[in-house]
């Protein structure tokens, strides 16, 4: 490893003026990802600003029956709090589908939203990488790319978000705080991390020194029903080919509220807008789900060794979107 800088933050603002004071530095808490990516020579950083001790773990239901969950909640904490399993059980689905029970006891919300890619030329600094290094091109698009996007990429990028708890973050419209050197501000997490285009480095719109302070959940409807699922090579412990988080409200058989975000198929969580129009007001019925699933992957582009992972979305999601309707409350 190469030597770094450190220094423990005992406040978000001394983090944040540590952090924006250092170019290039990163922020540390469970470091299940970032000293991954250290010890493989993809991240270098010279300035490490520890924020595992600032007072950012604690999950606070609110009165109008939001939830804030704190950047360092651990990951097992957070699939384990009683008002994620009774309000947002899709949440805690995706949570205890990823990583090892070990690894869900370190790593943290914030540092879930910021893992960075699994693709395998990203990660051996050996191999040309236009996210490690802009400009030295994208091997994947003609190489090993089984595993990466259909949706989304660009001709620079055909990488893929890894995060479960981001899919389910999308579908239930939470969002991420942020505190920086210009202030606080909020972004939606559908908005939170960025399609490639030309700027494939870029993984989210995080400014300099902008630290994740907490993800708001708004209320939940109590007549909401909510479902991870997770198609992956083995039963455990792999990143999804193709995940799904969908939440539905069945009233007398039509669809009152839908939404669906697909894990695996695109560089950030994809929210299926063109499927949720489809859904809104039309009988809930799988002829229904088949034809708006169908009308949001017809926007995919696969690549040579992936177009099965389109099948996959497609039968997965009218699947999970089937059994919610038949449980309608």
């Amino acid at each position: 490893m190469k030597p770094f800088a450190y220094v423990k933050a005992a406040t978000p603002d001394e983090a944040v003026r540590a952090c924006a004071g250092h170019p290039g530095a990163r922020y540390l808490a469970g470091g299940t990802n970032l000293v991954d990516l250290m010890k493989l020579g993809v991240e270098t950083p010279e300035f490490l600003v520890d924020v595992s001790g600032l007072q950012l773990d604690v999950v606070e239901e609110l009165p109008d029956g939001s939830l804030t969950v704190g950047a360092t909640v651990r990951n097992s904490e957070l699939a384990a709090h009683p008002a994620v399993i009774d309000r947002y059980p899709v949440l805690s689905q995706a949570l205890l589908s990823g990583a090892s029970g070990q690894l869900r006891n370190a790593a943290t919300t914030a540092g879930n939203l910021l893992q960075r890619t699994r693709c395998p030329y990203f990660q051996d600094p050996g191999k040309p990488c236009n996210k490690r290094l802009p400009g030295s091109g994208c091997p994947a698009i003609d190489g090993a790319h089984r595993e990466l996007a259909v949706l989304g990429y660009s001709a620079h990028c055909v990488a893929t978000n890894p995060s479960d708890m981001a899919v389910a973050l999308a579908a239930l419209d939470a969002a991420v705080q942020l505190h920086g050197p210009e202030g606080d501000r909020t972004v939606p997490v559908t908005e939170f991390h960025r399609l490639p285009g030309d700027s494939p480095e870029r993984d989210t719109v995080i400014r300099p020194g902008e630290l994740i302070t907490a993800v708001r959940l708004p209320p939940a409807s109590p007549a909401a029903l909510s479902h991870y699922r997770k198609a992956r090579e083995r039963a455990s412990y792999a990143f999804a080919l193709v995940s799904t988080a969908t939440v539905l409200e069945v009233r007398n058989g039509v669809v009152h509220h839908a939404a669906l975000a697909f894990g695996g198929l695109a560089p950030r969580p994809w929210r299926a807008h063109a499927a949720e129009e489809v859904l809104l007001g039309a009988p809930a019925t799988r002829e229904t789900f088949t034809a708006a699933v169908d009308a949001e992957l017809a926007a995919a582009r696969p690549l040579r060794d992936n177009g099965f992972k389109v099948t996959l979305a497609r039968n997965l999601a009218v699947d999970e979107l089937t059994a919610l309707a038949a449980r309608e409350r």
